[in-house]
């Protein structure tokens, strides 16, 4: 199969946001791409929650997913949705950072929603409460597709190995990992967590980035360290987009997850251990 992960540049227009990510896809589309990944906030990327409260929809409103799931379906390609950032009926008003797998038929075929909220405090000058605006989700999430089994994750969820080696147990093949890394973090952490995630399961891991400075009309103003990466099970870099728009091109065969898990089968040979929950 052959993919093509999307970098973005986002701002807080999504209608201008819309625009530039059909742009990459005609482009992944014309090199033949069978599955186009995107990054976290495809649609919207903004830290002021008045701003969004004035540009995003619910789900079934959303420009950004009914655009993309009709190329999925005249195309007849996969299209997963790295996130959009979507409006809620929930009673406090946050928002949803929610993944959607589309088939070539343009159905939703999963949806899962971040569920770790990068809520840190890197430094005095940088702190992220992610919570503030976006409700936590609760399920882990794999999709059968008809090209592999894929487990789906949004950024800061990467810290935490326990989710991908439970997407691995139940037969994840491929991991996404849609991100809008912050810079300082992704300096220090980023390469190494997808190649140590890569390497516990077993699995390709797929990571369409947001980079640059973004456009904000309204609110703190931020910046992505991009990085667009493809981690194959063995644990080598197989393609990377550092910096700019565009994308990067992978072919993915599933067989390299079975080598990779035969040579190494430490995703089978854990064990019970005195202290542990699952003692």
């Amino acid at each position: 199969m052959k993919a093509a992960l999307l970098q973005l540049n986002s701002s807080d227009d999504p209608r201008k946001n819309l625009d530039a990510t059909l742009d990459l896809v005609d482009g992944a589309l014309a090199q033949g791409a069978q599955m186009i990944l995107t990054p976290e906030v495809t649609n919207c990327a903004s830290a002021s929650r008045r701003h969004q409260e004035q540009v995003l929809q619910l789900e079934q409103d959303d420009i950004t997913l009914a655009a993309l799931r009709a190329i999925a379906r005249a195309a007849k390609v996969w299209i997963l949705i790295g996130s959009l950032a979507l409006k809620t009926k929930d009673p406090d008003g946050r928002f949803a950072n929610r993944s959607f797998v589309v088939d070539p038929h343009g159905n939703i075929k999963a949806r899962y929603e971040k569920i770790h909220m990068f809520d840190v405090t890197i430094s005095g000058a940088e702190s992220y409460r992610e919570s503030a605006g976006y409700r936590p989700g609760g399920q882990a999430v794999i999709c059968q597709t008809d090209v592999a089994k894929i487990g789906l994750t949004i950024c800061y969820d990467l810290r935490f190995p326990h989710l991908y080696r439970d997407l691995a147990y139940s037969g994840a093949q491929i991991i996404s990992v849609p991100s809008a890394f912050s810079v300082t973090t992704g300096q220090a952490h980023w390469e190494a967590l997808l190649r140590a995630r890569a390497i516990e399961t077993g699995c390709y891991v797929l990571a369409p980035a947001q980079h640059g400075e973004h456009c904000c009309r309204n609110g703190r103003p931020r910046t992505t360290y991009g990085h667009t990466m493809a981690v194959a099970p063995w644990g080598q870099t197989i393609a990377l987009l550092a910096e700019g728009t565009g994308f990067c091109m992978v072919d993915i065969n599933l067989d390299d997850v079975d080598s990779a898990r035969a040579r190494v089968p430490s995703l089978f040979n854990q064990q019970r251990y005195l202290g542990s929950e699952n003692e």
